[in-house]
């Protein structure tokens, strides 16, 4: 797809281009840049070398209009499998496995063929010619290092990574096929790449002939004449061609009474977003000087308006291979700024304006700070070239001030090459040696996270003619993004250290003047963290260098570069010894200039069962191909209906106050919102009601008070999502707390103020033995006194667990479309987990009997619990709006709005009284539980439930309990995948590691001790009876721990623990027993007058395989008729679209079952057919023989057979059964930064007899990457009225491809025939994430042996047990290793000496 003046898209400037162009695979939702969703291949003509370029683009951020001249590629622009056929890339992807709920995949997809694309033209331009062909079935220009990255910045809540991953590699020269995953390519041993989908070099990002005529026609007017704006939707698009026309834009009239926007690359709305419409746009791009790039002895010059990935290239080309250590280390520094595809547009001017004007936490300002740069401004008519550091000082830039280049100076060890002045602007001496790194601690490896600190480090040194030691001579130290208002150079710690030998005690000195400079200010969060990472990262600068870690050299002369790390990543690290005689540039690995892997091996192991064939094999998952080829439809796909608006909602930022009025802002006039839909326009006969359980309904729209922040109050409607938005969070809401009690935000408030919702006793369950004796029984006992009394004193430090909710974030954020349709009728289409009760609900507002409104469903991109009760409000304000307006209404939810008012996982406080034998063996435990639902009940009381049975996976001898569900002032919560489980098994662990801790014993060996017996088990666990053969947890917890692969594990991290001061490692074992309940669930089967055979489904595919299974399941139902042709009918069999007026009774998708249901009903349906159509069969045999398929059908036909048949499976007195599954995996932790790195996980879970391993397979490893996200990554933040503060991709971060396990592995056990389970199937899609606890236990015994170091040990010897919060982020895992180790480090040294 091209955009050129011919056909420039007709929408509005501001609109994105994938909002522009109609195809459905690029995602908009977003608008931050963040995720991936939405990238596109953006291709560039060069008219004078002929050369075409390509880039990954963000099509959230890109404007429409900046596409001039550009060819844009979308997925569906690879190839589409109803035209042309699908693009290898697609194809791969789909084999392997990578797509589950599919919204991400088209973003994936295009990431992947940029990074082709872009390797192919790279090597051409390199060679002058056309590159030979690659090897078959490869993409040889990429490393398997390199297609990884390519996928680093896009995000995905469903496949865990793994599998992405090794679909990308398979396109790398360098990889061994055998190492790749689960695939459907070939089987384990029998790998080739003649196997694979071809890849054809030139197939990815050809540039349309008729453009480059165009280009080449257009490019000599342009060099006469200003191009002219361009004008659609009411905006105007200027491209001046110079600085000066710049200035005569800005300084018309028109200017002063518009409002316009200077952009380059547009990204900054990705950072800040846009609160108002634009209506003229002013790009940069269009003057050479802001493009232009002067290579120079002395340091190179870039044009303001170059991108990111520009100035890589060009820093990485005059590093001349990394023989410029600066240059080298900038451009590595560089690509961990963002994602990719935001770097190949984002400009690196902008990135400072941000960074001056914004206070933008900017990792570039900070190093090119560091490198002594300097920038050239227009102010007017006056050019100044000023050093970024008096730049950064300046009052905050406006339109009248332009910035046109920045310059980065050439350094040697005798200083910048710019008249060999130093940082300082004084003549630099001879004999003198270079050190320069730059550093950031971040939640993400690879980027795409903002710092919690970085820094960067220029020094020169000289050695001391009469010793050994180094002189610093002279000394930049720059420091950014850790809360100041830009980043700053510690002037106060250069001139301590500048003149000084560079000893332990001066660098303890440094260290402790560095932390009192670098203080956050007030109100930054960790903030006492970031100030030890300014020490952390000084430290491991100038240690290497120090006086006594030297290596001895006869002759110490410093005539070269001396270098101490890579970006935060030290290459020696602070424990090293460097010989800096010998440390010359030639030796520097740049970051880029190595192939490290992300993940550095995978292994799954399945069994396929083959008895029930086609049920059993690891198919591919229905529609993977139409996912990555962007043809899949979800809500926001289908097109809008004439005169369709769009809502968004208004939702409260006070936690309790009336609601006096609501109004539009005045300002946006322009907008032309029809108004706003609130409780007043409920109609006659309709409630007030926004969402419905069992345990009641809960209001639509906070009326007449709004009882927390984030509850909606209303809806906007515009007629554009974007304008809708817009036009919500500039609502101007007047609240009044007249009357009211101060809300209640707290477990302890609502403990305090006695605000509970009562749980019904038949959803408890039974208390196990008598807890008094089983205390008396014990040796030792661990006391939480008084946890559960009235007067709770919250003085008091019981022995307690805090655990904080979870944002689900399913990539498809909250969608619905309401078409009105006629009598009164109501069409909606809902991305929901349960449209059955949707439809209920919207029937309940609206006044209408439920056959009045018709629910229908196809797919959702994501759930995880958070489209069921939480989907509701959003289908029903939808239809309630479009009722009102009597015309179709879409809402489609941004990132911000949806994870403020959808709630998420449940916070909980644990206290727990427990007694033991000295061996270890647990006597007695009590639990007093306490659950923040919010401000309404959602399906809250069920979680003590599900809790206390995933806490009972070990025997605890006696076992009582308390639970209370607090109601309190909060968003509302509701189920998460595991919902309750997840928090009650980590408890388990919690309980079991403090046992271990005050006995002094190995964790994993009390938690053998505690493993159920079969006799045990059945007490805890009477309602799920299991035999010997069925309880597989021993055998499974005994593969895990009792290998030689396990010992040796244990064997190297205690030598690595041994070795490293600054770098410790963990391991741990955890094992689950997850109880699920099966739900009654209906199946209807139908086959069609051609033969080919229609099922419907309660259950709502969400990406976990659903309608893979229920195709299995069908064709192997259906198989009884024809055993050899199974497969035959597997092709001939469509899952179709929920609809509610069509299946009725569907009920929910939700706790891991609903597969397995529906698979059960389309069976017991088939057999129905199959009872009708078998005496047809033996009939028409008799006389002719064999019959086909279709001539079966055929004369069913024709003798009026009945080939439609529904059930009901209703799962009976087995309905609940028990899965196990055991996890062990390895931690190593920074202690100077609390980075963690997942080393290894190996997880062993109990499929039962799979109905489809790939799909299992799946499901285990996205649950744990999941699980990963909740123990270690995920910080869900609010304000102080408890507003979620956390509220995007830049401030909530789920797992990325560099941060789950780089060793992983999985085995999917079979065990089994059971009869009381579908085919022996067993659930997967919650209980692995339970696994994920081994992570966060793992990364607490690595921080224990991190406590055991005398400069880590926190107040003298080491407490036994401490606290681990969940997540365990870098700064709660540093705070435990001492925010102070470094300088107890160095007194600890000097001490010594």
């Amino acid at each position: 797809m091209a955009a050129s003046p011919s056909t420039a898209p007709a929408p509005s400037s501001s609109a994105s281009a994938a909002a522009a162009f109609a195809v459905n695979g690029e995602r908009v939702e977003l608008r931050e840049g963040g995720c991936g969703a939405c990238v596109v291949l953006l291709s560039a003509y060069d008219a004078a070398s002929g050369a075409v370029s390509h880039a990954a683009v963000s099509s959230c951020l890109t404007l429409v209009h900046g596409l001039h001249h550009r060819a844009v590629t979308t997925t569906e622009g690879l190839g589409r499998a109803g035209a042309g056929g699908l693009h290898a890339v697609h194809e791969r992807l789909a084999g392997f496995h990578a797509s589950q709920c599919g919204f991400c995949t088209p973003g994936v997809c295009m990431s992947l063929a940029a990074a082709l694309a872009a390797a192919e033209a790279k090597a051409k331009a390199q060679a002058g010619r056309r590159p030979d062909d690659p090897p078959e079935g490869f993409a040889a220009r990429l490393t398997a290092a390199e297609a990884e990255r390519a996928v680093a910045g896009n995000l995905c809540r469903c496949t865990g990574y793994r599998p992405i991953a090794d679909a990308c590699k398979s396109f790398a020269a360098d990889v061994d096929l055998e190492d790749l995953g689960l695939n459907s390519f070939w089987r384990k041993g029998d790998a080739h790449a003649s196997k694979l989908p071809r890849y054809d070099e030139g197939s990815i990002g050809v540039f349309p002939e008729f453009l480059k005529a165009e280009i080449k026609a257009s490019s000599w007017v342009d060099d006469l004449y200003t191009p002219p704006a361009l004008v659609g939707g009411g905006s105007t698009w200027h491209r001046p061609r110079s600085v000066e026309e710049y200035y005569k834009l800005v300084g018309s009239e028109l200017f002063g009474e518009s409002r316009t926007k200077v952009v380059v690359g547009n990204t900054a709305s990705g950072v800040y977003r846009e609160t108002e419409v634009h209506d003229r746009y002013i790009d940069l791009r269009c003057i050479p000087e802001l493009n232009s790039v002067s290579k120079e002895a002395n340091g190179v010059q870039i044009g303001a308006a170059v991108s990111i990935s520009q100035a890589i290239e060009i820093l990485r080309v005059e590093a001349g291979g990394c023989h410029d250590v600066i240059f080298c280390k900038i451009a590595d520094h560089m690509e961990k700024v963002a994602s990719l595809f935001v770097r190949n547009t984002a400009s690196l001017g902008g990135n400072l304006i941000m960074a001056q004007r914004d206070q933008f936490a900017s990792d570039i300002a900070t190093i090119l700070l560091a490198a002594g740069s300097s920038i050239c401004i227009q102010a007017s008519s006056r050019r100044l070239t000023v050093t970024l550091e008096d730049f950064l000082q300046m009052p905050p830039c406006d339109h009248k001030t332009l910035l046109l280049s920045i310059y980065i100076p050439r350094w040697t060890p005798i200083g910048s090459l710019s008249g060999g002045k130093t940082m300082d602007g004084t003549v630099s001496k001879i004999g003198t040696s270079v050190l320069f790194e730059t550093y950031r601690a971040a939640p993400r490896p690879l980027g795409n996270a903002v710092a919690y600190l970085n820094s960067a480090f220029l020094a020169q040194v000289s050695s001391d003619e009469t010793s050994s030691s180094l002189i610093l001579r002279e000394l930049c130290l720059a420091f950014g993004a850790y809360g100041s208002q830009h980043a700053i150079r510690a002037r106060n710690v250069e001139k301590l250290l500048v003149g000084k030998p560079i000893t332990a005690s001066v660098l303890l000195e440094a260290c402790r003047l560095v932390k009192e400079t670098i203080v956050p200010k007030e109100g930054t969060r960790h903030a006492a963290y970031r100030s030890s990472l300014a020490v952390a990262f000084l430290f491991t600068f100038l240690y290497p260098v120090t006086e006594g870690t030297l290596k001895p050299v006869k002759a110490v002369h410093l005539n070269g570069y001396v270098t101490s790390g890579t970006n935060g990543n030290p290459n020696c690290g602070p424990d090293a010894h460097v010989d800096v005689s010998l440390k010359k540039i030639n030796d520097v690995n740049s970051g880029s200039c190595t192939n490290d892997r992300i993940l550095e091996y995978s292994n799954q192991i399945i069994e396929i069962n083959k008895d029930y064939l086609p049920v059993g094999i690891p198919a591919k998952k229905v529609g993977a191909e139409l996912q990555a080829s962007g043809e899949a439809v979800f809500v926001d796909d289908i097109p809008s209906p004439k005169d369709c608006v769009y809502g968004a909602s208004i939702y409260s930022t006070k936690p309790l106050a009336h609601v006096k009025s609501i109004e539009l802002d005045l300002s946006l006039k322009q907008l032309k919102t029809p108004g706003v839909v609130t409780v007043k326009d409920i109609p006659e006969g309709g409630s007030n009601v926004g969402a419905n359980t069992i345990f009641g309904p809960e209001p639509l729209f906070g009326d007449p008070i709004t009882q927390c922040a984030g509850e909606p109050l209303g809806v906007v409607i515009a007629e554009t999502q974007r304008f809708a938005n817009i036009a919500a969070k500039r609502a101007v809401i007047d609240y009044s707390t007249e009357n009211l009690d101060a809300p209640i935000l707290s477990i302890e408030e609502s403990v305090k103020r006695c605000s509970y919702f009562e749980t019904p006793p038949f959803l408890l369950p039974q208390k196990i033995g008598d807890f008094s004796k089983g205390m008396a029984e014990a040796d030792q006992k661990i006391y939480s006194e008084g946890c559960f009394v009235r007067q709770f004193d919250l003085r008091i430090n019981y022995f307690n667990v805090k655990l904080n909710s979870q944002y689900y974030f399913y990539m498809e954020t909250q969608a619905a479309l309401a078409i009105p349709d006629e009598d009164n009728c109501m069409v909606v289409y809902s991305s929901s987990q349960c449209p059955e009760t949707a439809q209920n609900v919207i029937a309940k507002c609206l006044g209408l009997p439920c056959h009045n409104v018709r629910v229908i469903t196809r797919r959702v991109g994501g759930g995880f619990g958070g489209k069921a009760v939480r989907s509701l409000p959003v289908a029903t304000a939808c239809a309630l709006a479009a009722f009102k307006l009597c015309r179709p209404v879409r809402m489609y939810l941004d990132r911000k709005t949806d994870m403020i008012v959808t709630g998420g996982r449940h916070p909980m406080k644990i206290c727990y009284s427990v007694g033991f034998k000295a061996d270890g063996k647990i006597t007695a435990l009590h639990i007093d539980l306490f659950i923040n639902a919010g401000m309404t009940k959602d399906v809250s009381l069920i979680i003590p439930h599900n809790f206390i049975e995933a806490l009972k996976k070990y025997n605890w001898g006696a076992f009582s309990y308390e639970a209370k569900v607090c109601k309190t002032n909060i968003s509302t919560k509701s189920a998460m995948r595991g919902p309750g489980e997840v928090q009650g098994s980590y408890v388990a662990e919690a309980i079991i590691e403090h046992v271990a801790s005050t006995l002094s014993a190995d964790a994993n060996l009390v938690r053998h001790r505690n493993l159920h017996t079969v006799e045990s088990l059945a007490l805890f666990h009477s309602e799920c009876s299991e035999d010997a053969t069925g309880y597989t947890l021993h055998s499974i917890c005994d593969q895990v721990t009792a290998s030689e692969n396990y010992q040796h594990q244990l064997e190297t991290i205690q030598s690595f623990n041994k070795n490293n001061k600054w770098k410790k490692r963990g391991l741990s074992f955890v094992p689950i027993v997850h109880k699920v309940l099966s739900r009654p669930t209906p199946g209807k089967v139908s086959i069609l007058n051609d033969g080919s055979i229609a099922v419907e489904v309660g259950g709502i595919e969400l990406g976990q395989g659903l309608w893979t299974k229920v195709k299995q399941m069908a064709a192997f139902g259906l198989g009884q008729l024809c055993p050899d042709r199974s497969q035959e009918l597997l092709e001939r069999i469509r899952v179709i679209q929920a609809d509610t007026l069509s299946n009725v009774q569907g009920g929910w998708t939700a706790g891991s079952t609903t597969s397995e249901s529906s698979c059960e009903a389309v069976r017991l349906a088939c057999n129905v057919l199959v009872d009708r159509l078998k005496p047809v069969k033996e009939q028409f045999q008799e006389k002719q023989g064999n019959v086909s398929w279709d001539e079966l059908i055929s004369k069913a036909i024709m003798i009026g057979v009945d080939l439609s048949a529904r059930e009901y499976y209703v799962p009976g007195p087995f309905g609940s059964y028990l899965n196990y599954g055991a996890a062990t995996s390895e931690v190593e932790i920074d202690l100077l930064t609390g980075a963690s790195t997942i080393v290894r996980s190996d997880l062993i879970y109990d499929c039962g007899q799979s109905l489809n391993p790939a799909v299992d397979l799946g499901q285990v490893e996205g649950a744990f990457v999941q699980g990963i996200g909740y123990f270690m990554n995920e910080e869900y933040v609010t304000n102080s009225d408890g507003l979620l503060i956390s509220d995007g991709t830049w401030t909530y971060k789920i797992p990325t491809v560099d941060t789950i396990p780089k060793q992983f592995n999985v085995k999917l056990l079979n065990s089994g025939f059971h009869k009381k389970r579908v085919l022996s199937s067993k659930a997967s899609g919650e209980p692995p994430l339970l696994l994920a606890a081994s992570v966060h236990c793992a990364t607490r015994e690595a921080i224990r042996a991190a406590r055991n170091e005398p400069h880590c040990s926190v107040f003298g010897p080491s407490p036994s047990h401490f606290d681990l919060e969940v997540p365990a982020v870098m700064p709660v895992v540093k705070e435990l290793c001492g925010l102070d180790s470094v300088e107890r480090y160095l007194e600890n040294l000097l001490t010594s000496e």
